[in-house]
């Protein structure tokens, strides 16, 4: 009985001194608030932008939402209630722009990996983009906007 008890008590030690079972992904802000690195040439990054330009091709909304944040942005204003992404672009027939974004070089940006790269670079530069983000040590996509002088 005695032993059990000991080692009821050790393993209870362990584990509250184990950080990792505290919070895995808690991550400090300041880590989250750092610039992206160029994962361009990532395989999880790669594999997650072929997921999606599958997904986009298909207009498999069930698997997009899986790959997008909860906070997704699709537009500049406000969304009327009950409007999703998907019947925005159905409306404004913006499948071919997003899979055309999709399909373009991506590079870092703030937190974000975005594409078209020239997005980021020029400042006139007036076309769609999509930005990709980590949550949880998992990429999903953040949003997909025109240039904020085109609303």
């Amino acid at each position: 009985m005695i032993p059990r008890l000991v080692a009821c008590a050790l393993l209870l030690v362990a584990f509250t001194a184990c950080d990792s079972l505290h919070a895995p992904y808690k991550k400090k802000d300041e880590e989250l608030k750092k610039p992206m690195k160029d994962q361009s040439s990532d395989q999880s990054f790669m594999a997650f932008v072929g997921r999606l330009r599958i997904a986009v091709s298909k207009h498999d909304t069930a698997m997009m939402a899986t790959l997008m944040t909860p906070d997704f942005g699709y537009r500049w204003d406000d969304a009327p209630p009950g409007e999703t992404p998907f019947a925005y672009w159905d409306q404004h027939h913006l499948w071919g722009e997003l899979s055309n974004a999709l399909e373009q070089r991506f590079g870092p940006s703030e937190m974000y990996m975005v594409a078209p790269a020239q997005a980021i670079t020029d400042p006139k530069f007036t076309g769609y983009r999509v930005g990709m983000r980590t949550i949880r040590g998992s990429w999903r996509m953040a949003y997909f906007v025109p240039a904020e002088a085109t609303r």
